[in-house]
């Protein structure tokens, strides 16, 4: 390799903080580079979006969307790999990769935009240096304040409004909770390394809750195991070292993790199920689903959360499928024995049709 990656992105984007701890987990060099605004329109005709992250190979490819960047990089850069081979732990990275990807983005954007001082200590200066780095503030300032308007017109699609701050609340502390409990005894989520599932979590829980001034101070720090597993994640221990748990086991203080998979996201996946289903006829040729469809009211551990129905959650999910249903009869049958343990023995039965990325949206395949 003559050259390095490219990592276009911004320390503020939520997914990527995904994509920044595996390059440096990987140790695969790479450069990181900035999005300002005149950079946008070569993203949007290189993906077919306006997105971030987004690498660029040194044979000039355009990757977009994490879960296919890491999957791409694992395939050239096999040492170290972060999806683990042993049947039920392998299926387990992948649900919590999608749980954390899809079922997080609620607290994310709660965090980030309900708490004033994370868009005035954080996000005007830092989102205004990025787009326009020569302008004077008072004009970076305008333009954000354009790029806040967008995103907060965002959030009542993913459940932040007033009445349901309360709920995302509770349960983000049941859950951050849980995670500092299980980093008090494991360096990551299966071992002594990073899997995948390490880095669908440290989406969220670096961007929105690790760095915005509110939820750093007052949801991370306190935590200090998981303030510890967030450093770790973000400037990994070199060389690569560490293993993954023996015997294909899954720690028992990540069972209450999979309960919210399974009680909260699996639901959230057969209602948006329904809504594909109930507006496939309008579907255009060639564009899929919008990204967002009718409302629906998902379960949040002891309570509902009406959000609006994202297909892409879907895809995300497909992909753990894929894992379950590529594994030989025999893997198959662990990791179903593994499922009917923790009281989800019928998740790898429901039904989702074959569906492709398109950029932002899904398809039918």
């Amino acid at each position: 390799m003559t050259r390095p990656y490219l990592h276009y992105a911004w320390e503020i984007s939520l997914y990527s903080g995904k994509t920044r701890a595996y390059l440096r987990y990987k140790g695969i060099p790479f450069v990181e580079k900035n999005i300002h605004l005149w950079t946008m329109p070569t993203i949007q005709k290189k993906v077919g979006a306006q997105v971030m992250p987004v690498v660029v190979t040194p044979e000039g490819e355009w990757l977009q969307d994490t879960s296919h960047i890491i999957d791409v990089l694992e395939q050239r850069f096999p040492n170290a790999p972060v999806v683990p081979t042993t049947p039920r732990q392998k299926l387990a990275s992948s649900l919590i990769e999608a749980w954390a990807d899809e079922y997080w983005l609620p607290t994310a954007m709660h965090f980030r935009w309900s708490y004033p001082e994370n868009f005035r200590d954080r996000f005007q200066p830092e989102v205004g240096d990025n787009l326009l780095p020569f302008m004077p503030r008072f004009i970076k300032n305008r333009a954000v304040t354009k790029v806040a308007t967008l995103l907060r017109s965002y959030l009542p699609g993913v459940g932040v409004v007033p009445g349901q701050h309360e709920i995302i609340e509770r349960w983000t502390h049941e859950q951050l909770d849980l995670l500092d409990t299980h980093f008090g005894q494991y360096g990551y989520l299966l071992g002594s390394k990073p899997c995948l599932g390490d880095f669908g979590l440290i989406g969220p829980l670096y961007a929105h809750l690790g760095r915005d001034p509110w939820p750093a101070r007052e949801l991370i720090a306190k935590r200090p195991n998981l303030h510890a597993w967030v450093k770790r994640m973000m400037n990994p221990p070199q060389p690569q070292a560490g293993n993954f748990l023996a015997d294909d086991a899954i720690p028992d203080t990540l069972l209450p993790l999979f309960k919210s998979v399974f009680a909260d996201f699996w639901p959230q996946l057969e209602l948006t199920l329904g809504e594909m289903e109930r507006t496939r006829s309008s579907l255009k040729p060639g564009r899929g689903w919008s990204r967002m469809l009718g409302m629906i009211d998902v379960p949040m551990g002891r309570d509902k959360l009406r959000i609006g129905a994202r297909p892409f959650s879907l895809w995300m999910a497909q992909r753990s499928f894929d894992t379950f249903h590529a594994l030989p009869a025999a893997e198959q049958a662990s990791v179903q024995s593994w499922l009917e343990s923790i009281g989800a023995g019928d998740a790898m039965k429901l039904a989702i049709p074959r569906l492709r990325q398109i950029a932002l949206r899904v398809a039918p395949e």
